[in-house]
């Protein structure tokens, strides 16, 4: 059964965001959030995955960059309800981080209850199912055997890996989105059994809208880069007024 999370009566508005890829070199994409959190009129914001652009592991939360990242969720935590689904470059932000940053896990799938409507909730690499290799791999990173061996490496031996992801290729991983989406019969079953007609996600970089069939439909979030020119990054609004798309 998918999971649901029921909007409080104090939610008027929900905020919905995605793939800022956070990391030492995006001072102006951490800059955007830190001031988007401080301003938004949203009762709520659902990090939809990939918000860091390598997470190591939580022993990582007390280096320089990821203290700061800490301490600006944190502070936003006294305004906001903060939530965080994993995404395919941070599935190792376990419970550690997330109760230093004062966020709530968020499964994927999660089914959003609010404003009198169900809206599907994931990341969307999962439902990319073309891309038989990167599900193969997804499986193993995924499991806990394979987790507990990476994270019983010593912090440095992940920074190192985790710089390799980071430098080495981009290239080939701006290709790989661009050459996969998700599988619309894969997101027209989990709608039903979701009770939902419209999936939301990020993971792909291709904002957009796109009827599915069947009175179905998923929208997807921008990714953020406030440090490229031009700047890109989006944020999508639930509220009783229906779904928006916000560029910022």
């Amino acid at each position: 059964m998918i999971p649901t999370l029921t909007a409080p009566a104090h939610w008027q508005q929900v905020d919905l965001l995605s793939d800022l890829h956070l990391g030492p070199d995006t001072p102006g994409t951490l800059a955007r959030l830190e001031r988007h959190l401080a301003e938004t009129p949203a009762q709520a914001v659902l990090l939809l995955g990939d918000i860091f652009e390598v997470w190591v592991g939580d022993d990582a939360r007390g280096q320089p960059f990821e203290a700061g990242v800490v301490r600006l969720l944190r502070q936003a935590s006294a305004r906001l309800d903060l939530f965080f689904m994993h995404g395919n470059r941070d599935f190792l932000v376990g419970a550690d981080m997330l109760a230093a940053s004062s966020m709530t896990a968020l499964p994927d799938p999660t089914v959003l209850a609010a404003f009198g409507q169900r809206w599907l909730l994931v990341h969307g690499d999962a439902q990319c199912l073309d891309d038989t290799a990167y599900q193969a791999l997804r499986r193993q990173v995924r499991s806990p055997d394979w987790q507990a061996q990476v994270l019983a490496q010593p912090l440095a031996a992940r920074q190192a890996l985790g710089r390799q992801m980071r430098d080495g290729s981009r290239a080939a991983q701006a290709a790989q989105l661009i050459a996969t989406d998700l599988d619309a019969q894969a997101c027209r079953a989990l709608l039903r059994e979701a009770g939902a007609t419209t999936m939301i996600h990020g993971h792909t970089h291709r904002p957009g809208r796109h009827e599915l069939g069947d009175g179905f439909e998923r929208v997807v979030l921008s990714d953020w880069d406030f440090d490229a020119t031009p700047v890109r990054g989006d944020v999508i609004r639930l509220s009783a007024a229906g779904l928006e798309r916000l560029p910022l």
